[in-house]
């Protein structure tokens, strides 16, 4: 059974374990597959369950699910009595105990597809396992879990796959560093890239810890994903440091939007990578994310820690600073989370760091970071979060930034402090912000209200522009827009700038990397 955060996400876990079972078990079984979210009731995830009327049941734990398992547990023990409950996942194999005390009979260590099998034929043969980490297989040919079912099951959903095990770095934060990396034959890789690319899968997401690590690898399978014909995404996780001249040349002739990275950078603050035993040329991070940027065709995603051991705020800030430099379409200001089987989590306490005793453990604070500091990085987060990084409000950001002098750490923090956004609309969110950004130093009412305009119709195409952004004149666009579009637009797709020039938003033109909408400005006095 899978637990995952949205229905959008679909588990590669359970049905590589389903795999597993058919290719490693020595004895005959029914497997059947469960999924549901974290959003749904414990009942009803029981009852689910409870419907195929299973001997066994299996629970994929991470971080994620894991504050939810204790009480459907209970839920699942009372509706199906009598059943066996296994759980496995690294939320689970680095926290054994723990779960055998809240509802699990067993945990399973190793690697799934071939310990759960070999558990599954000790319990049926009536000699339940003493242990739990069987010897161990290194999985060298992946299970295609890519069957007909699946792949018509997608249906607009993520879709992921592994093509490498493991990962060569030991960085403290993560559980998948110091292992060597197993890579998985080339051609089933592809063959199963290629059926997945037909499915129908909005997003293909590789789950390999650092894809580019082999360079010559990497580049082999950019090549054969470039060369495909499809409307998916594939994303991947990259250090940004890794990439070459020619797959930098290779990945510069991808179609816009069909690959995204995601690029772990943590933190520009040397003494923190040293402590998180992360190895990373920072210079060479820069060059190869602007210059993969310059493009125009890749989405990049760039991630940076809080928390890390001797960064301070005014430390994390110039790190903050120095990452947004980059342009990167997304910024994700993310907290120190203190795994089970972390290198960090084994040193907090020597290290001084307090952290929360329930999933996702994040760090509460440190000798670095007071309870203050973070208080302070939630609220920029807050203001990165629902402006940057959903595409919102761009062009204003860069105004403001412009002509105000202010960092951008600190533009956030001042939106983040003045309008924190909980369930705002996003009208009224908008507002607030030219209200703020209106009394930053530089910034003029008439040029920061034109911004905002041009923002709100490329992001939110067919929303009713809010009030205060609307001026005098607009009527006459929806019919200049039809002659130069040759199709008609609703009122709320355009405006008129406080110039005079009109503007409106092609709906059919939406920007496969940023998502954003195409707009069309118009000189009104040469009409």
């Amino acid at each position: 059974m899978a637990i995952s955060a949205k229905y959008v996400h679909s588990s590669l876990s359970v049905r590589v374990l389903a795999g597993g079972v058919k290719r490693y078990a020595r004895l005959p079984y029914d497997v059947r597959i469960v999924e549901c979210t974290i959003n749904q009731s414990g009942d009803d995830i029981a009852k689910c369950v409870a419907d195929f009327a299973p001997d066994v049941v299996g629970i994929s734990t991470y971080i994620w699910n894991a504050g939810k398992l204790p009480d459907l547990l209970r839920s699942l023990r009372r509706t199906i009595p009598g059943a066996v409950f296994v759980l496995g996942g690294p939320e689970a194999s680095y926290n054994a105990d723990y779960w055998r005390r809240n509802g699990a009979d067993f945990v399973l260590c190793g690697e799934g597809e071939y310990s759960f099998p070999m558990f599954l034929d000790s319990l049926a043969e009536g000699e339940p396992p003493a242990r739990t980490e069987f010897d161990p297989l290194r999985i060298n040919e992946p299970i295609d879990p890519y069957d007909d079912a699946y792949l018509d099951a997608l249906n607009g959903r993520i879709a992921y796959i592994e093509t490498s095990r493991g990962c060569p770095f030991q960085c403290a934060f993560c559980l998948s560093g110091g292992s060597d990396v197993r890579f998985f034959p080339m051609e089933s890789s592809k063959k199963q890239l290629l059926k997945l690319s037909k499915s129908g899968a909005t997003t293909i997401k590789l789950v390999d810890r650092t894809f580019n690590c082999d360079a010559k690898r990497a580049y082999e399978l950019f090549e054969y994903i470039i060369g495909l014909t499809t409307d998916c995404r594939f994303h991947f996780e990259v250090a940004a440091d890794l990439f070459d001249e020619r797959t930098l040349s290779l990945l510069s002739l991808a179609p816009p939007g069909l690959i995204q990275f995601e690029a772990g950078v943590q933190s520009f603050f040397e003494p923190a990578l040293k402590a998180s035993s992360r190895q990373t040329n920072l210079q060479r991070v820069e060059q190869n994310i602007k210059a993969i940027l310059r493009g125009r065709n890749i989405h990049v995603h760039v991630d940076l820690i809080a928390g890390l051991p001797y960064e301070t705020l005014p430390d994390f800030q110039d790190s903050f600073d120095r990452a947004y430099a980059l342009g990167a379409h997304t910024l994700q200001l993310g907290f120190l989370k203190l795994l089970h089987g972390s290198g960090l989590r084994d040193q907090a306490k020597d290290l001084g760091i307090r952290y929360c005793a329930e999933p996702p453990y994040e760090i509460q604070s440190s000798p670095w970071l007071s309870a203050g500091d973070l208080r302070t990085l939630k609220q920029a987060e807050n203001a990165l979060r629902h402006t940057y990084n959903k595409g919102r409000f761009l062009s204003t950001l860069e105004y403001v930034l412009s002509v105000s002098g202010m960092r951008p750490f600190s533009l956030f923090l001042t939106i983040g402090r003045a309008a924190p956004n909980h369930g705002t609309d996003l009208a009224e969110y908008a507002e607030s912000i030219y209200d703020i950004c209106a009394e930053l130093p530089g910034v003029d009412r008439h040029e920061l209200r034109d911004k905002m305009i041009c923002d709100w119709l490329g992001m939110v195409m067919g929303k009713n522009t809010p009030n205060f952004l609307k001026r005098e004149g607009r009527s006459r666009m929806p019919e200049i827009a039809r002659r130069i579009l040759g199709r008609s637009i609703a009122r709320g797709e355009a405006a008129v700038l406080s110039s005079g020039t009109g503007v409106f938003v092609d709906s059919l033109g939406r920007d496969r990397v940023t998502g954003l909408y195409r707009l069309h400005f118009v000189e009104l006095s040469h009409i």
